[in-house]
């Protein structure tokens, strides 16, 4: 048996994913888990469902002057949790 360099669990959990085809939904979870964040608690107050596929985020929110708000925040925020993921996840937004 060879000896290998040490690894942190980080490192190990990302070798793991890399080699799951499941990345992605992963991915697409944490993206969903990020909004309350991104957005703060007064929006996330009106929002009533949110789900991330195949790169697209919708979000069902309960005000419709927030939709609109929002809609002109949209690049911001995607860029936002883009950043956060390190990685390109969402490409658009559709609130409804």
């Amino acid at each position: 048996m060879q000896k290998t360099d040490p690894k942190s669990v980080r490192q190990i959990i990302d070798q793991i994913m890399d080699k799951s085809a499941r990345k992605s939904d992963i991915l697409e979870m944490r993206a969903s888990a990020l909004w309350p964040d991104i957005v703060g608690p007064g929006v996330n107050r009106y929002t009533l469902r949110r789900y991330v596929k195949n790169g697209v985020m919708y979000v069902r929110l309960s005000s419709g002057a927030l939709k609109q708000e929002l809609s002109f925040q949209r690049q911001e925020i995607i860029n936002a949790i883009n950043r956060i993921l390190g990685k390109e996840v969402l490409r658009e937004i559709r609130f409804s």
